[in-house]
């Protein structure tokens, strides 16, 4: 049956919903569902061009203009799939501000750095980055299925002149596996990139099988934004090879309501009955989801579809990110927004990403006192607690 892309909503509509009848004729081509469903028919066609993006979009002058003026620097695709949840008519529309250049990236912002959280500072081999005592993560490829424009590694994977690697990212895995095998303090390890699931399930494989066979390392996370820009990928296939190897975990980046669509609940879906959690981590993004109910509304959305949100990022001050940014008080006013609105584990942790690590940037809900904590609630009002009733610190001797 031939399937329209385009369309968005909760788990239990159709993903096989008509274009709207006033999209022109070269908007939102019909697929056969074979093909739709093929997550290496979505790689091959990624829209690239402004030729391309003209089948899905109507471009603005700005936008072609940050197109042409971004090439040579930084790197630009879209899945169809992803591309099929962007509004043909709206520049702002939150899905197209996230996969379209925008003039932006091209402005200089002061304090832009190209890693600001220390990859490359803590780099150890040509992949392995060990910034915290018992975890690592892997930097697997460069490539993405769609260059997010607000990405934290932004010049590894999008500069078409720079990378993390010290190596080509082909060469060969045993340095990598020798440093974590020599330090049994790592038990978790995180493969990253770009995007790990940009390569085959065989050769994803071959490095999980590899880390399985480390007998430190307990834990081992994916993070993958594939269940956002193409759902197809997480096949059944793909999900029975990660279950081989439990425990692993992976985590993904929806930062919209609107990327909640059918398919990528069922992606989640089959990740889930494979035994593989998966959580969120979004990023705070100026004009994407920088309010309270889109905030609201995108965690109530994860909680639908099982997927626990995680982090909060503040949107670092990345070279050609910057016009991302929001301030740390807009993030304090959307997690006041979240605590005690909504369920508590739907509330992510806010942080900011430092070369010395993540750290939790949320408004305290208590303020020591003399006398004991002064707590305050999510509406307001305050109380004191006495420190006889709740002792700060520990006494020395028994009590």
């Amino acid at each position: 049956m031939p399937r329209t892309p385009g369309q968005t909503g909760a788990a239990v509509q159709s993903p096989r919903v008509p274009a709207p009848a006033s999209a022109p004729e070269t908007f939102r081509p019909t697929v056969p569902a074979e093909q739709w469903g093929d997550w290496r028919w979505h790689m091959r066609r990624r829209v690239t061009t402004v030729e391309k993006a003209r089948q899905w979009i109507h471009l603005t002058p700005a936008e072609e203009e940050a197109i042409a003026g971004t090439a040579g620097k930084y790197r630009w695709s879209v899945t169809p799939y992803y591309a099929s949840l962007m509004d043909p008519d709206d520049p702002l529309c939150p899905v197209r501000r996230q996969a379209v250049p925008a003039l932006g990236e091209l402005a200089e912002y002061t304090g832009a750095e190209v890693d600001p959280v220390g990859d490359m500072f803590y780099r150890k081999t040509n992949r392995v980055v060990h910034k915290y005592p018992d975890r690592v993560i892997m930097l697997i490829t460069e490539a993405c299925p769609v260059y997010c424009r607000h990405c934290t590694r932004k010049f590894h994977t999008t500069d078409v002149d720079g990378t993390y690697f010290r190596e080509n990212e082909g060469s060969s895995y045993d340095e990598d596996l020798r440093y974590i095998a020599a330090h049994p303090e790592i038990r978790d390890v995180l493969l990253t990139g770009g995007d790990p699931l940009s390569y085959q399930d065989g050769r994803l494989e071959t490095i999980i099988s590899g880390l399985r066979a480390i007998p430190s390392v307990e834990i081992i996370r994916i993070g993958s934004r594939f269940p956002v820009l193409l759902p197809q990928r997480i096949t059944d296939e793909f999900c029975a090879m990660l279950a081989r190897y439990h425990p692993v975990w992976l985590n993904t980046h929806f930062n919209h309501p609107k990327e909640i669509t059918a398919e990528a609940a069922a992606a989640v879906d089959r990740l889930l009955r494979h035994g593989v959690p998966v959580g969120n981590q979004t990023v705070l993004l100026r004009g994407i989801n920088d309010d309270v109910e889109t905030m609201r509304e995108l965690m109530r959305a994860l909680l639908r579809i099982r997927v626990r949100p995680y982090y909060l990022y503040h949107c670092d001050n990345v070279t050609g990110v910057s016009h991302f940014m929001t301030s740390v008080e807009k993030g304090w006013e959307i997690m006041e927004g979240l605590q005690g609105h909504i369920t508590g584990f739907a509330v992510p942790q806010y942080v900011l990403t430092t070369r010395i690590g993540k750290i939790p940037i949320a408004r305290p809900y208590f303020t020591e006192t003399p006398a004991g904590l002064r707590l305050r609630n999510y509406r307001g009002e305050e109380m004191a607690v006495d420190d006889t009733v709740c002792p700060i610190r520990e006494e020395a001797g028994p009590r």
